[in-house]
């Protein structure tokens, strides 16, 4: 029998144990391109307040957002997620959608600083709305319910204020149905026909999302999000699920959380290759590496990179990540 592709002949070691070969070799390269910062925007002045779940990130005023904005450039971060809390919430969210909001201000200062650097802009109602949900939800005495189809004329005129301040690219975050068809035909109707849309295609009602909630100031003051967020257990219905938003007119897909459903991701990415796709890596996630870290259980640049290179060989071709300015550092 021959032995070709067979020990001894053939001794992958041979291409480990020379740093360059290994370097020459690898299959997936992390780049400063390939991350997303989120950033949490909130009403007031001079404000720059820790998120005490999420170690070395903050809340920021729109004043205090310059530096920021100035320093993450510098750093060579190109892009940005914004998340906005307002100064007051309502049962609709009204906060969300109007001129001088905190996100609408936010967008026009980054674009005055840094031209170049790329907006992405959560559109969602749990920010705004004193109830924490993602949208219009059933008024008394009927049973608690998110009432679909009049959130999605509130996300439309949310999605037509934020492209109106500037942003770059609109990621619908709260899993209406329709939520892509809609906020495309308002888009288009008010001539904004190339702002891209990043949907958050494949959102599940994950338990890894407790620091965002604090970092967002939305969550929930009753009931949870299971109604319209994705049970954990289903992978077919990923699928479906991006099938809708693609026919609707979504120009890019998310998974969402990213390093514990990197299956998730691969079958995305090998179901729809011709249509980018961002992974969002959690507050839990990072958190939970932060924790350990803190302990001296783990390494954290080690451990940090290993996971987001995980997530770009599932598929990811970028990745919203609270480790980008580490990553960054670590990677030049």
């Amino acid at each position: 029998m021959s032995q070709f592709g067979r020990y001894p002949t053939t001794r992958l070691r041979r291409l480990r144990q020379h740093h360059q070969i290994r370097a020459l070799i690898r299959e997936t390269e992390l780049n400063p391109t390939d991350f997303v910062l989120p950033l949490f925007i909130r009403h007031g002045t001079h404000v720059k307040k820790p998120i005490q779940a999420m170690p070395g990130h903050y809340q920021y005023s729109v004043d205090c957002l310059a530096q920021e904005i100035k320093d993450i450039a510098a750093l060579g971060i190109k892009h940005v997620m914004l998340f906005g809390i307002p100064d007051t919430k309502d049962s609709l969210g009204q906060a969300a959608y109007q001129e001088t909001g905190v996100i609408q201000s936010a967008i026009s200062l980054i674009k005055s600083i840094a031209p170049q650097m790329l907006v992405i802009t959560d559109l969602c109602f749990c920010e705004y709305t004193d109830h924490g949900h993602c949208g219009v939800i059933t008024e008394p005495p009927h049973p608690f319910a998110i009432e679909n189809d009049k959130t999605l004329a509130l996300l439309a005129k949310q999605a037509i204020s934020h492209a109106a301040s500037g942003a770059d690219i609109i990621a619908p975050s709260g899993m209406m149905d329709g939520m892509i068809h809609a906020i495309r035909h308002a888009l288009d109707t008010a001539h904004f026909h190339d702002i891209p849309l990043l949907s958050y295609a494949v959102k599940y009602a994950s338990s890894l999302y407790g620091p965002f909630r604090e970092a967002a100031e939305g969550a929930p003051q009753s009931h949870d999000r299971r109604s319209h967020q994705m049970d954990p257990a289903n992978q077919s219905e990923a699928i479906r699920e991006c099938a809708l938003d693609i026919a609707e007119g979504a120009d890019m897909l998310m998974v969402k959380p990213a390093h514990t459903y990197l299956d998730i991701i691969a079958q995305v990415k090998k179901t729809y290759p011709y249509l980018p796709l961002a992974a969002y890596h959690t507050s839990g996630e990072y958190a939970m590496v932060k924790a350990a870290a803190s302990k001296g259980w783990v390494d954290e640049k080690e451990t940090a990179l290993e996971i987001l290179t995980g997530i770009r060989r599932a598929g990811a071709d970028f990745i919203i990540t609270y480790f980008a300015k580490d990553a960054v550092k670590w990677l030049s």
